[in-house]
């Protein structure tokens, strides 16, 4: 079971809760919508997963060269490619079922997920061999699953939130491959081509840029809430931000999945900060 939960990366279904965003900041919460976000996730976790089997089976001779991505099921031999497309046929019946039901409450809901899983096959077979443009397309990624949550529910994605989320998941995408670039320098061993085109001084000053212009949206987004004390999440916010910098900062491979799950601070101050918003948005606003 351990190797079947590695290969559609069960941990990485952490990334998906980014579709309950507009669920949360639009203070719409009601069983209705709880029940609709939470089947878009099932979707949007078994989308990824494909994507995920996808990318492993194309990738599996580059994996078996690299020091981590050898140990994926596919690229280890542990689960067979016929085996694994089974699996992924599965999660595609189950995520059409769960769109087929969604689409009654909004028409225009499978785009979401069939944008992302185009828009990934095309990195996969070789999109994320173009510079600046494989940066974009994981920054699109987080995006996409944001205006989901939003269109599962019918509430319109703000523009701040629409940018907050932007620029932090293009900061993300260049720290990862700036951790890429210096494990490849390290090791000598070049597994991923498009890091030929960076530069760790590129990737620093793109990376910061963003990081800034992320907390100057979330700071103008929470003046947009109508909350008086949801200002106050920004140190926590910016606390989180110069924690997860240090991390990428130090020997990391930048996977923000990866960064976040092996550091115990950072998963407490992202659980303050979320405790600080229900009662910023629900309960003393």
């Amino acid at each position: 079971m351990k190797k079947y939960l590695k290969l559609i990366r069960v941990k990485h279904w952490i990334k998906n809760l980014l579709i309950f965003l507009p669920l949360i900041f639009s203070r719409e919460i009601n069983q209705s919508n709880i029940i609709l976000t939470i089947l878009g996730f099932i979707s949007f976790s078994l989308a990824s997963s494909i994507i995920y089997i996808i990318n492993d089976i194309r990738d599996k001779e580059k994996d078996k060269n690299h020091p981590t991505k050898k140990n994926r099921p596919i690229a280890a031999g542990t689960i067979s490619i016929p085996n694994a497309l089974t699996i992924a046929g599965l999660f595609l019946i189950i995520t059409i079922a769960i769109l087929i039901y969604l689409s009654t409450y909004n028409h225009f809901i499978s785009i979401y997920i069939i944008s992302y899983i185009l828009l990934n096959i095309m990195y996969s077979f070789g999109l994320k061999n173009i510079p600046l443009l494989d940066v974009f397309i994981l920054a699109l990624g987080f995006l996409i699953r944001v205006l989901y949550g939003g269109a599962i529910i019918n509430v319109e994605v703000s523009t701040w939130l629409f940018l907050t989320v932007l620029s932090i998941s293009f900061y993300l995408g260049l720290g990862k491959r700036r951790n890429e670039l210096m494990a490849q320098e390290s090791i000598g061993n070049n597994t991923r081509s498009v890091l030929k085109y960076y530069n760790k001084e590129f990737l620093d000053k793109n990376m910061y840029m963003c990081l800034s212009m992320t907390i100057i949206f979330y700071s103008l987004w929470c003046q947009d809430l109508n909350s008086k004390y949801i200002m106050w999440t920004i140190p926590v916010v910016l606390l989180i931000c110069m924690k997860y910098s240090l991390n990428i900062e130090s020997n990391s491979l930048g996977d923000p999945v990866e960064v976040l799950l092996k550091d115990k601070v950072l998963i407490l101050l992202i659980g303050i900060y979320a405790i600080a918003i229900f009662l910023t948005l629900y309960v003393i606003r």
